[in-house]
């Protein structure tokens, strides 16, 4: 069973912005090529970090109003949220070691 979370315009605040734990948020389209090789590697994170990162993915095409809060311009995009405050940020499709870099520092 997957440990990343679907997330939509909805469930957003309750699932991101009110999560007691921190959170990497994949900004992805079903039509995206980068986005199809980023998604197995954000399943493995969210498999690897379960209990101390929440992993949420939120598609574009569905969820236009978080995509538009939060200016995401072009998929991929991974944000990566504490305390619901956007902390760091990363563009296209970038290595597990780059990601897990990143998560060290808001974890």
């Amino acid at each position: 069973m997957s440990k990343v979370v679907h997330v939509t315009d909805d469930t957003f605040r309750s699932e991101v912005m009110e999560s007691d734990r921190p959170v990497l948020v994949d900004f992805s389209a079903s039509w995206c090529g980068p986005c199809r090789q980023l998604a197995p590697v954000v399943e493995a994170l969210a498999e690897a970090y379960d209990g101390r990162l929440k992993v949420a993915k939120v598609d574009v095409e569905e969820s236009q109003g978080t995509a538009m809060r939060y200016g995401i311009l072009s998929v991929p995009t991974l944000l990566f949220l504490k305390r619901g405050v956007v902390a760091d940020q990363l563009m296209g499709y970038v290595p597990r070691q780059t990601i897990e870099e990143r998560i060290a520092k808001v974890l």
